[in-house]
């Protein structure tokens, strides 16, 4: 961790979320005196025996660490947590409305809250969450109409990647502070040094259109890879060699360029689409937004569309599932394309065991007892017909080839992720589909259906 010059605060924070708890342990683990605020009294009541409510490498550590520093409390009560503080962030969350734009009820709760809890003038109210370029504004009205006091607005991004947040905070690429008020953008940017990040400080709206555009753009990008992939199967390319061989140019990068069955989690849907909301609201076109949204859609069921190819029906197989979070490293399920997937097996008459090492649970919560769930990899796939690749956990990327022979009735996988090297799975009796790469057919029994008598 990189330290440098110190402005230790005491901060609030609204929302002990994925954003929320984030920033709050790793702004104790500087030093600062922070207190997290959330109505969820089971929530605060775990995260007072330093238990993580969420899973994200480091987190725990460092949580109980600060909280046996005193330096970390929580609290359901918002007077408590808002009055002695410097500086209040509000990380609570904005889901998509029917419509596209971001539901801003929980913030408007929240800055009513702080306006009424306030006691001195000149607090800093930081939005952390995602939200519509011209919010702040509302924010201070909501805020201004529960109290006479002077404060100071500063929009302030998170640019956190699930499954490496805390890394991240302390090795992000910038931070963006907005403000209309020097002074605030001043604090702030005291508050942050200590990381050691690249600082930008903009006008409160281009810092609230900053997030929504980064996110947008990596939607973009991981379209245009799929569309490609696409292109690939038809022509008899390979995804791979083909996103190297533009990555290559700086002016691209390789970032985001790997083909797969679509995005998911919290970030890149909700504000692709929230983007190309704000654009039809100003009389702009969102064609192109609206465009790599309808790939993403697509896509997701792409290993459907392979299995039905190759099978014609898939009523009673037995199908492993694996993974069920929208990525690697976290156990979130929002927008996971895994449980889309599970859902149209099951219409298609599959039977689903599904593997996944810490996102069973909130699986369970969004589906219920749809599909079979295990911890186990072996288990989900013991007798298998068929195996789908949703996440590419380490455990499934390292899985022996030799394990997916014996383990499955009929070693058959189709991979949404590109997680094996086409010539080293080759060498073994399995069969082999994966995304805008030519098919496998292993060794021995394997042969390909038109082969199959």
């Amino acid at each position: 961790m990189r330290k440098g010059k110190k402005s230790l605060k005491k901060i609030a924070i609204a929302g002990t979320g994925y954003v929320g708890l984030v920033s709050g342990v790793c702004f104790a683990e500087l030093g600062n005196k922070v207190i997290c605020v959330d109505r969820d009294s089971e929530k605060i009541n775990s995260l007072l025996k330093g238990q993580v409510t969420i899973y994200e490498p480091g987190l725990e550590e460092l949580l109980k660490k600060n909280i046996e520093k005193g330096r970390l409390t929580f609290t359901t009560n918002s007077f408590d947590g808002y009055q002695d503080a410097d500086i209040i962030m509000i990380a609570v969350g904005t889901p998509n409305d029917k419509n596209g734009s971001l539901d801003l009820q929980f913030i408007e709760q929240i800055a009513k809250e702080i306006g009424k809890t306030l006691r001195r003038n000149n607090i800093i109210i930081v939005t952390k969450s995602t939200v519509p370029v011209g919010t702040n504004e509302k924010i201070k009205d909501w805020i201004q109409s529960r109290t006479t006091l002077r404060f100071q607005m500063v929009a302030n991004p998170e640019f956190l990647r699930q499954g490496s947040a805390v890394y991240d905070t302390f090795n992000g690429d910038r931070i963006v502070i907005g403000s209309d008020s020097e002074a605030a953008i001043q604090t702030i940017e005291e508050l942050y040094e200590p990381f050691g990040v690249p600082i930008i400080k903009t006008d409160i709206k281009s810092a609230e259109l900053i997030k929504m555009a980064a996110n947008s753009f990596l939607a973009l990008k991981i379209s245009y890879a799929n569309a490609l992939s696409n292109l690939c199967e038809n022509i008899g390319g390979n995804i791979e060699e083909v996103a190297l061989g533009i990555g290559m140019d700086k002016r691209i990068g390789t970032s985001f360029l790997n083909a797969g069955v679509g995005f998911g989690g919290s970030c890149l849907p909700k504000d692709t689409e929230a983007l190309a909301y704000l654009a039809r609201e100003a009389g702009l076109s969102s064609h192109l937004l609206d465009e790599a949204m309808e790939i993403n859609k697509r896509q997701e069921l792409k290993l459907i569309e392979k299995a039905l190819n190759r099978y014609t029906n898939l009523e009673g197989k037995k199908v492993a599932l694996l993974g069920l979070s929208f990525k690697p490293n976290t156990d979130d399920v929002r927008e996971s394309v895994a449980l889309k997937l599970a859902k149209q097996l099951v219409a298609e008459g599959a039977l689903v065991t599904a593997y996944d090492p810490v996102a069973v649970k909130n699986a369970m919560n969004e589906i219920g007892n749809l599909i079979s769930y295990t911890n186990q990899l072996d288990v989900a796939l013991k007798g298998a017909e068929m195996a789908f690749i949703v996440t590419e956990w380490e455990e499934i990327k390292n899985i022996p080839f030799n394990n997916l022979v014996d383990w499955m009735s009929e070693p058959v996988i189709f991979d949404g992720r590109n997680c094996f090297n086409l010539n080293a799975i080759k060498i073994y009796p399995i069969e082999y589909h994966s995304i805008g790469r030519p098919s496998v057919y292993g060794r021995l029994k394997c042969r390909a259906p038109q082969e199959i008598s």
